[in-house]
């Protein structure tokens, strides 16, 4: 990152970006489209000084400090015309779904328990990295305030810098070159059944577990970290739907892929698309090895830049689409609901989102214990979830919507079994 100051007037609106456009739409009593990234210190939060820490913060990310409105054609965010969020007290049943006009009409919620500053983004203003730049700076800004001298470096942005082109800029239609696009599977996947909890309330649990020796256990296998979870995870639906003795699905996993890896920008806003890795039962029986070597054979497959281009492509037909450019929100608004609502996770058993290691500047270090990660709720799916690494400290988190919590505990079970040691805690304790 540059420490050049950028001199751009400052902007007082937003297109939302290409990823974002949908989520709007699919803001309903029953679907949120909020994730939360959580930091653990090792200090007891003030609110107070919690709330200094945002006010200072937020100029650094005029993309965040917005309000939405409603358009003709499209919702577009607007500079927000209040100071900053509510410094909320957390709650048991996180993610709940934005109201425009609550939480002083801003798209993130700020959260504290104890030592933990929690942050809740609604997903049509950025996806888990620039959440985790934004989480990380205001930590970082909380311990100075504190009386710690933290320099910016690693996921901290220097607050005396303003936001550059590249961290404001739509980053799709930039890389949007392929003259393909690529197609995934719509099959109807397999779904556990369950008893659905209340709208907007949902069980999370969390695993705490050595990155070095989740490393050691992918690798006996030659796979990343990432693979080894997916088709742990994989493996565990296919052995449940065996045991319901019903008809055979396909069950897919649903991997979000952050294109920052692959194509040069440093946005802050969405700039994320999804992999989806596929078993079908119906050819026949899989061990757990099976299931390993197919999900890395076919992600190290999918994952080249060819492929990954032809995906930010199919990505941008809805917004290119002569048509829907010219329908009015308020139908566009009723084709969503009535699409989503037939259609949400209609293709996908599973999503695990690894958001990766977070690195922060040396000084930090000693105030930081660990982080969390926690999907949005699904609909159909009791299998959401989200990954984040810090040191040697892996979270991996389940958001479930659904009364059982079969999924998970055979999951960690099955690490355990592996060998690997985790510490759970949840929202029930």
């Amino acid at each position: 990152m540059s420490n050049k100051n950028y001199s751009v007037p400052p902007l007082t609106w937003f297109k939302i970006d290409t990823a974002g456009k949908v989520f709007p739409g699919q803001n309903t009593s029953t679907w949120s489209n909020v994730f939360r990234l959580t930091v653990i210190l090792n200090v007891i939060i003030d609110p107070e000084l919690l709330r200094d820490a945002v006010i200072q913060v937020l100029p650094r990310f005029p993309c965040f400090d917005v309000e939405m409105h409603r358009g003709l054609f499209w919702y577009y965010l607007e500079k927000n015309r209040n100071k900053c969020p509510p410094i909320l007290p957390d709650i048991k049943n996180p993610c709940t779904r934005f109201k425009w006009h609550e939480n002083s009409r801003f798209l993130f919620r700020v959260y504290y328990r104890e030592n933990r500053i929690s942050v809740e983004f609604f997903h049509a203003l950025t996806d888990a990295f620039g959440a985790s730049r934004f989480l990380c700076t205001l930590a970082a800004q909380y311990l100075r305030l504190l009386g710690h001298d933290i320099p910016f470096g690693e996921s901290v942005l220097d607050l005396n810098e303003q936001a550059s082109p590249d961290e404001l800029e739509d980053a799709f239609p930039k890389f949007a070159t392929s003259d393909s696009s690529f197609k995934f599977s719509s099959s109807a996947v397999y779904h556990p059944k369950g008893i659905r909890m209340p709208a907007h309330s949902c069980n999370i649990t969390t695993g705490f577990l050595s990155i070095w020796q989740l490393k050691e256990k992918a690798s006996k296998y030659n796979v990343t970290i990432t693979e080894f979870v997916t088709a742990v995870m994989l493996h565990i639906l296919y052995q449940k739907q065996m045991r319901e003795q019903r008809r055979q699905k396909m069950i897919s996993a649903q991997i979000p892929v952050n294109l920052r890896n692959s194509f040069s920008t440093d946005t802050l806003r969405n700039f994320s698309l999804c992999y989806q890795v596929d078993i079908d039962p119906k050819m026949g029986e899989y061990t757990f090895e099976d299931i390993v070597k197919h999900t890395s054979l076919f992600l190290r497959y999918i994952n080249n830049v060819k492929n990954l281009n032809a995906m930010i492509t199919g990505n941008m037909k809805l917004e290119r689409n002569m048509f829907t450019r010219v329908v009015p929100l308020f139908l566009k608004n009723m084709f969503m609901g009535i699409y989503f609502s037939i259609s949400a996770e209609y293709s996908t058993s599973l999503l695990f989102s690894n958001v990766g290691l977070i690195k922060l500047p040396d000084e930090m270090k000693p105030y930081v214990n660990s982080f969390m990660l926690l999907p949005p709720h699904g609909i159909r799916s009791s299998a959401r979830t989200g990954a984040i690494g810090y040191g040697d400290v892996m979270s991996i988190s389940f958001t479930n919507s659904f009364e059982s919590l079969d999924i998970e505990r055979d999951f960690f079970k099955a690490l355990v079994k592996m060998g690997l040691h985790v510490k759970i805690e949840s929202n029930r304790d």
